[in-house]
């Protein structure tokens, strides 16, 4: 009995394993979660573009000056001792994120998130330029003309330049923005200054333009870990498939129970509106942003036929079946605790932060020793840090023990903004005040033309064993 391996390739259509990329042409809506987008999207692109400009006490109000190690935030300068800042905004960025996703489902997905807010101004350039989706589709699909051609040349030149504006504000974040614009229209841009305008331009036209809603299904981590923070309380949109099936299209007059039809009237409206190309009806997917333009478009439907709304709508798994839905719940309350607690330490810190630092550091050659004059005498190196925007003149001093006394050559300590000082001193007692072999002293450091710039530092005074 003999028996014939078929190959492969005759049983199994690549086709069938490898689909082709088909372009999603989103339809245009209205309505209030498509007039929040548009929100969304005037607001953080007009921070992002606007904040560069701004001015703040002589220097740019928004800049990262790697260079100089100094990272400007309208009122404060931070400098790369102040990392922990960074770590914890970006905990609590973590925290929000986790809790408006438990709360609401995919909120920065569909409002806020670079990919979603850039890729709405370059489909609004499109439809400007190309027209609307069935103008589009028929364009696409026309044979090359001249036309076409000037169409698409069109739109593709305002994406670059758009996109080369993005380009130029992103690294006006990191080199002053003015200097910038003078350098580019001097054709005098630094090797790095165009390499990163370049980079983060195509970025921009490569995501928002050509791959969209790519990037938020297969690109994005977040669309496939978000599962782990729903649960049934979680607000998503939903179909209400009880009262929308069987579904079927019907004239506005007819009576669909008749019919036995439900309220969906499959017009696809839904589908046509969808960023990433999906049919809400067919349950919550991976690939759904929550951007609620079916939500918008379902209502304006359900409107003209005199349906009540809410066919499609932003519900929870709990609401769908019929169960009270809980908002508040521990995983919220363990979410809210930690973001309050965390974001408080964060401005309560940045509100008390002190732009000096002293470093004290002992000599390591000798614990004491004994002058001519019969004192006992410790040597130490400080280290002072103005992490001020402006230079200061500081005024050192010593106290903690009776009798102590500084000798601090260099008087009163200029240093620059940014600067690291190195200050030797040395600091004396007569034996007879000291009672034991070691104390605790105190190194006072106070801004002579600032007086609320000081700090108090602690440092140790070793002397002879008392007998």
């Amino acid at each position: 009995m003999s028996s014939k391996v078929t190959p492969a390739s005759e049983t199994t259509n690549p086709e069938e394993i490898y689909a082709k990329h088909q372009k999603v042409y989103p339809r245009q809506v209205t309505g209030i979660f498509a007039n929040l987008r548009v929100l969304g999207v005037l607001v953080l692109l007009g921070l992002y573009y606007i904040v560069p400009w701004l001015r703040w006490d002589g220097h740019q109000a928004v800049l990262f000056d790697l260079p100089a190690r100094k990272f400007y935030i309208f009122s404060l300068t931070f400098w790369p001792q102040d990392f922990i800042y960074l770590a914890l905004l970006l905990i609590i960025a973590a925290l929000a994120l986790f809790f408006f996703t438990a709360l609401a489902g995919r909120l920065w997905c569909g409002y806020a998130c670079p990919q979603t807010v850039w890729t709405e101004v370059f489909l609004w350039f499109e439809r400007q330029i190309e027209g609307d989706r069935n103008k589009q589709i028929k364009l696409d699909k026309a044979p090359f003309s001249a036309r076409k051609f000037r169409i698409k040349a069109t739109k593709h030149l305002v994406w670059l330049v758009f996109s080369a504006w993005t380009g130029l504000t992103f690294v006006g974040y990191f080199t002053p923005i003015a200097s910038l614009w003078t350098a580019l229209l001097n054709l005098s841009l630094g090797p790095w200054e165009t390499f990163w305008i370049i980079f983060y331009g195509f970025a921009t036209y490569g995501n928002a333009g050509w791959m969209r809603e790519q990037v938020c299904i297969y690109m994005c981590p977040y669309a496939r870990f978000q599962s782990a923070m729903f649960d049934k309380d979680t607000l998503i949109i939903s179909y209400d498939d009880k009262r929308g099936e069987p579904r079927g299209s019907r004239k506005k007059s007819a009576d669909s129970k008749a019919l036995g039809l439900g309220d969906c009237v499959d017009c696809t409206l839904c589908v046509q509106v969808c960023p990433t190309g999906i049919d809400i009806r067919n349950g919550l997917q991976y690939q759904c942003i929550g951007c609620a333009a079916c939500i918008d478009v379902c209502d304006d439907v359900m409107d003209k036929m005199g349906y009540p709304k809410g066919l499609v709508r932003y519900t929870t798994q709990h609401a769908m079946d019929g169960k009270q839905t809980h908002v508040i719940r521990p995983r919220m309350i363990v979410y809210a605790v930690l973001l309050v607690f965390i974001t408080s330490a964060l401005f309560y810190s940045m509100i008390t932060r002190m732009p000096l630092r002293l470093d004290i550091i002992r000599d390591r050659n000798a614990l004491y020793r004994e002058t001519t004059e019969g004192m006992v005498e410790n040597i130490y190196t400080l280290k002072i840090i103005n992490m001020d925007g402006k230079p200061h003149t500081y005024h050192l001093e010593v106290d903690g023990l009776e009798g102590l006394k500084l000798i601090n050559q260099r008087g009163d300590i200029e240093v620059p903004s940014g600067e690291v000082i190195t200050v030797p001193v040395r600091v004396q007692i007569d034996p007879i005040n000291l009672k034991h072999t070691g104390a605790d002293i105190n190194f006072h450091l106070q801004a002579v033309d600032k007086p609320e710039l000081s700090l108090i530092e602690k440092g140790r005074f070793i002397g002879p064993v008392m007998q």
